[in-house]
């Protein structure tokens, strides 16, 4: 039997590809070059990719991928990769996956050994936080809060603790609503900045408290249209403890508890060594070491 010398298929490249989120000159030239050589780009809405292709003046192949079809679409496209095809995700603004369309395509690719290229570009996220003046090496993206109340107070009463600055998306109907619901789990007084329409006509970056945002949005319903993405400051750190108040922890607990549990519990709340908390209390206590159980391990 003659085996076939024709090589194998070499499979083709997937690139996640961002496109602008409102001004087109954000477009760069390589995700332009990228649009126009491959051979089909998956859309989160074709129509509106076809829009940004006609304004570039491209004209290439389209298939819907949206959150309706994208398990099935994922594997008809996985198998055009396969056979060598090269393919571009979009979404309908910004960065692919980020609150968007793709991800099983994109993890169905790695997993087949498929070339995953990004091309980046505009993305609201780092748009926002870049301009929002708060605290941005550290923070934690939610995307779009729940569409429930229920469900959306209870997501904010999760994060009301967390120390890193906090980012979500949130549509034009529901904004002031999630304000609000945010003011009660953050506290009214938790500094947050609100970008509208990030680089397009109408783009607005307010700055305020949770509270005055609230207020500036109910005297002017007009700023309630658009796209917002809200940066929310991280949770203060509780202050450090001091002697007097060591000492008021260490008395509150001695009435209920003996000296080495409550070194430890008091250790656990202000941070201090707990064998210095334990000399404090045997102090407190009016006691010796001889007095008291062993004393806490180091």
């Amino acid at each position: 039997m003659t085996r076939s010398t024709e090589p194998a298929t070499t499979p083709g490249t997937l690139y996640v590809v961002a496109t602008p989120i409102g001004n087109l000159a954000d477009l760069g030239e390589r995700a332009r070059q990228t649009l126009a050589t491959v051979d089909v780009i998956a859309a989160e809405d074709t129509r509106r990719t076809g829009a940004l292709l006609r304004r570039l003046g491209l004209s290439r192949p389209l298939v819907s991928l949206h959150s309706h079809n994208e398990q099935a679409r994922s594997r008809q496209l996985l198998a055009r990769l396969q056979a060598g095809e090269d393919v571009a995700l979009v979404s309908d603004a910004g960065t692919p996956l980020l609150s968007d369309p793709g991800f099983p395509l994109v993890r169905a690719a790695r997993q087949a050994g498929i070339r995953v290229v990004p091309v980046p570009g505009p993305s609201a996220i780092v748009a926002a936080l870049s301009v929002a003046g708060i605290p941005c090496q550290r923070f934690a993206f939610e995307g779009f809060l729940p569409a429930r109340t229920g469900a959306r107070r209870a997501a904010l009463a999760a994060l009301a603790e967390e120390p890193r600055t906090l980012v979500f998306f949130e549509a034009a109907h529901r904004i002031r609503a999630s304000l609000v619901d945010m003011a009660a789990a953050f506290g009214a007084g938790r500094e947050t900045a609100l970008a509208r329409e990030l680089t397009k006509l109408h783009e607005e970056v307010l700055h305020g408290t949770l509270a005055e945002l609230v207020e500036a949005l109910a005297e002017h319903p007009a700023r309630e249209k658009g796209e917002f993405v809200v940066i929310v400051a991280g949770a203060p750190a509780p202050p450090p403890a001091v002697a007097g108040d060591e000492d008021a922890v260490l008395r509150v607990l001695l009435r209920h508890l003996g000296t080495r549990d409550a070194a430890q519990v008091a250790a656990e709340l202000t941070g201090r060594p707990r064998k210095a908390l334990y000399r404090r209390a045997l102090a407190l206590a009016g006691r010796g070491p001889q007095q008291d159980e062993s004393p806490p391990e180091a």
